[in-house]
């Protein structure tokens, strides 16, 4: 064999090594150089001169009557609207989910930590899949004491992070227009799997909960059929909610909620207050002020 091409050989592998060495040097290189080159692109947490604004917050924690309450017109839009600039309502619905399942998500959604500092309030909605026929519906279907004793672990839960009972509501399930609902599972191949006498028993079990914890109770499937009146206006399919079924939860919910939260203040001042050629002073009067007793 060619000597020649031998040695060639051998200058072409110590060349790739070169190579290789050359641009791991050079990335290492530029990735110390980073900071010194692109410091826009890093967080400036030393040149912060104050704390991060920490908005109030409201959990809406329930089926898909709570998911489908940020549609157009729905129950938890209209209460966002009307608590803006004052806290955020976040919308923690998931449809289809029961009590059984619940108990398990609360936790992953508001932990021991500051994060649970900034609660104002937490309405927990459940039950229209809980009371559902075990027979017909086994999936969602969660027994009566089963679905008493989960609410009260929420409850103990959420107390566990100094989340006081005066923060809670709960909100009972509505009524069931069997016919409409009926003729909604015939569409899906099911039978008729929910029953009103059987939803208004899990309602008056969420109800003995949110007395027993001391928490308030908004006890709609009682609400919507109170004095005889035509209930069937309030649900667009016989389970979920219609217009004026979002309008009549919004308007019982609202007056709970604005007494719990009343005091909330206005988050930044009206734009004509602020001072346009030194904003930062009227912007952030309590760090102003703070930073004037310091010095």
């Amino acid at each position: 064999m060619d000597r020649t091409w031998i040695r060639g050989l051998s200058c072409r592998g110590y060349w790739k090594t070169y190579s290789l060495l050359a641009v791991l040097v050079s990335s290492l290189v530029a990735t110390l150089m980073l900071p010194f080159l692109h410091p826009w692109t890093l967080p400036q947490t030393s040149t912060v001169k104050s704390a991060m604004i920490s908005w109030p917050r409201v959990v809406l924690f329930g089926d898909s009557i709570t998911q489908f309450a940020f549609e157009a017109n729905g129950w938890g839009a209209t209460l966002a609207n009307k608590l803006v600039r004052k806290c955020d309502v976040l919308n923690r619905g998931l449809s289809g989910y029961n009590t059984r399942w619940a108990k398990h998500i609360l936790p992953k959604l508001i932990a021991k930590s500051s994060d649970s500092e900034t609660i104002a309030a937490v309405a927990i909605f459940f039950g229209a899949n809980d009371s559902s026929l075990k027979e017909e519906n086994p999936q969602q279907h969660v027994p009566l004491d089963e679905y008493a004793d989960n609410l009260r672990t929420m409850i103990h839960y959420l107390q566990s992070l100094d989340i006081t009972p005066d923060r809670l509501i709960l909100i009972a399930p509505p009524p069931i227009y069997e016919l409409s609902w009926e003729k909604q599972c015939f569409t899906k191949g099911y039978k008729l799997n929910r029953l009103n006498y059987i939803a208004g028993e899990y309602a008056k079990a969420c109800v003995r909960v949110g007395q027993d914890c001391g928490t308030e109770v908004l006890d709609l499937w009682t609400l919507m059929q109170e004095g005889g009146q035509d209930y069937t206006v309030y649900l667009s399919d016989g389970l979920h909610l219609s217009d004026k079924g979002n309008e009549f939860v919004e308007s019982k919910l609202w007056p709970i909620l604005e007494q719990k939260l009343g005091d909330l203040p206005f988050l930044f001042p009206y734009w004509m207050d602020v001072d346009n050629k030194n904003p930062e002073p009227s912007l952030f009067p309590n760090c102003t002020e703070k930073k004037e007793e310091k010095s």
